[in-house]
């Protein structure tokens, strides 16, 4: 993280969302870090930023020139602060220098849902580059090794299979699947290894699977003949992607695919 690296040269003032009520721009936990040049990160722009940003360089945080403040202040967003949100934002001003990195790694890190992602093509690695900017951890599995890029986001581990089908055993509880391997034969399998751990254990709240309502009905009688009922059929998302995007670009498709894996996380989660 630019954060970090910066951190160990210069000092800077990092700014918290440390509670909130009613509507506001971010939640509990966003930061940014001000330092004398630059602004990292956003706890959600407007003037409430302009303000923490201000506040922070004005050397109260810091006790520059004698000066003191709270280390937490409460920012209502009416129309005093040129904001309409109607709610209220505390914030946290702590001075951070090099020391604190060990510290600030552990509890700045994203605790990310689990995602495990079966196909290392096009589409693949779009999804990596999108969701590698999200708070997701992803497992991204394929049967042929030499697929994966050298450089992958921080929080996606590369996973090699072969059969492919036998990673689906050892996901994450709560996992979300993504299924778009290079062959119908290996996507065939991932599913039904899927719901036979639906089965078994239920752990799986999204199983999506990339396809045309033509493929999904071959699968639907394939499967069928494997012994799974309808009922449990129903589970699988085939086609994924927000209904309304016809793009077939990698790139599109990963967008609409996103958006449909954080429509089935809890609200507030995100």
């Amino acid at each position: 993280m630019h954060f970090f690296t910066r951190l160990a040269r210069e000092r800077a003032v990092l700014v918290t969302v440390d509670a909130t009520q009613g509507s506001v721009p971010r939640e509990a936990g966003a930061w940014m870090a001000v330092f004398a040049d630059d602004v990292l990160g956003t706890i959600g722009g407007g003037h409430l930023e302009h303000q923490a940003i201000a506040h922070a360089r004005s050397g109260a945080v810091s006790g520059e020139g004698g000066a003191t403040a709270p280390g937490v202040m409460r920012f209502a967003l009416g129309p005093s602060l040129g904001q309409c949100c109607g709610g209220v934002v505390h914030l946290r001003f702590e001075v951070v220098s090099a020391g604190d990195v060990p510290a600030l790694r552990e509890r700045l890190a994203p605790h990310g849902s689990p995602v495990a992602l079966f196909g290392g093509g096009h589409v693949g690695k779009a999804l990596v580059h999108l969701l590698g900017t999200l708070p997701f951890e992803v497992s991204w599995i394929d049967s042929r090794d030499e697929i994966f890029p050298d450089e992958i986001p921080a929080n996606v581990r590369c996973e090699h299979s072969d059969p492919v089908q036998a990673a689906v055993a050892g996901l994450a509880p709560g996992s979300r699947v993504l299924i778009m391997s290079f062959s119908h034969a290996e996507d065939l399998d991932v599913v039904a290894a899927c719901l036979q751990r639906q089965r078994e254990r239920h752990d799986l709240p999204y199983i999506g699977l990339i396809g045309s309502k033509s493929k999904w009905a071959a699968f639907r009688h394939r499967l069928e003949a494997r012994g799974f009922a309808a009922d449990e059929l129903a589970q699988v998302t085939c086609p994924i992607g927000v209904p309304g995007i016809t793009g077939k670009a990698p790139e599109v498709i990963a967008v609409a695919v996103t958006a449909q894996l954080l429509l089935t996380m809890p609200a507030g989660k995100y």
